[in-house]
């Protein structure tokens, strides 16, 4: 059960890489890009929803309702910081940024450990520690001559970050009432249905492999988003997280494969430190 983590971290890293090659074609906006992929995650889900469907009576409490709408809220908020930050620069220059909602995680359960709940945020040394050398790791990858890189897609990036772990760290208050399926199904139809309203965007022709590049970047994120849920209930907020924090390296790996980005010795040397952390909290 430990490993599943492991398998979100992938799904997460090959979504990654196949939306930044979709985000290059300039007719496509993010904010068409953000509506047609969370339609993909609708669809994808449908055949799902039905058998894996689960929602508590506590579910629909006042209190509860007004959580799941900050959720959503901060989802779209995120969302768009992100797919800004990935239309304009290259993904291992704003990797480091991104990566960052891991340890944003983890800090914010710390503190919400001590705010709200120690039981749904624990503090755990053994995570908490490799947490913050992978984020010493990450920031000193993106150091150049003496100063940290920041532009619009790195600060974006940061962002994006911090609103997808705000997120997250919320949702763990209410993710008692669902089933990771229906909690995904709920957030992902109600960001689809608000961005409609607010958007309001001007559909374009898109060829056929491209929808269904985009309906598998779906897929993908169902996966992703399922398994931290699940690893939430399960596994424990902080563990997941930081198990989740090996994504980069596949990213990093893909990158090179098949965009032709050239990676840095920083990059490298981060992923080997992310590694090691990761490790060090698996078997200690």
């Amino acid at each position: 059960m430990i490993y599943i983590p492991f398998i979100g971290a992938l799904a997460y890293a090959v979504s990654t890489i196949m939306e930044k090659t979709i985000l290059k074609i300039k007719k496509i906006s993010i904010k068409n890009y953000l509506i047609v992929t969370f339609l993909g995650v609708v669809i994808v889900m449908l055949p799902f929803i039905y058998l894996f469907w689960g929602i508590k009576p506590q579910a629909f409490e006042f209190r509860n309702i007004i959580i799941f709408l900050v959720v959503i809220i901060f989802s779209i908020i995120a969302n768009l910081f992100y797919l800004y930050s990935l239309k304009g620069e290259k993904v291992t220059k704003t990797e480091p940024a991104r990566i960052l909602e891991p340890l944003f995680v983890i800090i914010l359960a710390i503190i919400f450990s001590f705010l709200i709940n120690p039981d749904l945020y624990e503090r755990k040394l053994n995570v908490i520690i490799p947490a913050l050398i992978a984020g010493v790791a990450l920031v000193f990858s993106h150091i150049k001559k003496d100063h940290i890189q920041f532009n619009k897609y790195f600060t974006a990036a940061v962002l994006g970050s911090f609103f997808f772990a705000l997120e997250l760290i919320i949702t763990r208050l209410i993710l008692d009432f669902y089933s990771p399926m229906t909690f995904y199904f709920l957030r992902a139809s109600s960001i689809l249905l608000i961005s409609l309203l607010i958007f309001k965007p001007k559909f374009i022709d898109i060829k056929t492999p491209i929808k269904l590049k985009i309906l598998l970047i779906s897929f993908f994120w169902v996966i992703y988003r399922v398994i931290i849920y699940y690893g939430y209930l399960k596994l424990g907020i902080v563990f997941t997280t930081l198990v989740i924090m090996v994504a980069p390296i596949f990213i990093y790996i893909f990158a090179r494969i098949f965009l032709k980005e050239k990676l840095s010795w920083r990059n490298i040397v981060a992923s080997i430190i992310i590694a090691g952390c990761v490790v060090y909290a698996v078997l200690f």
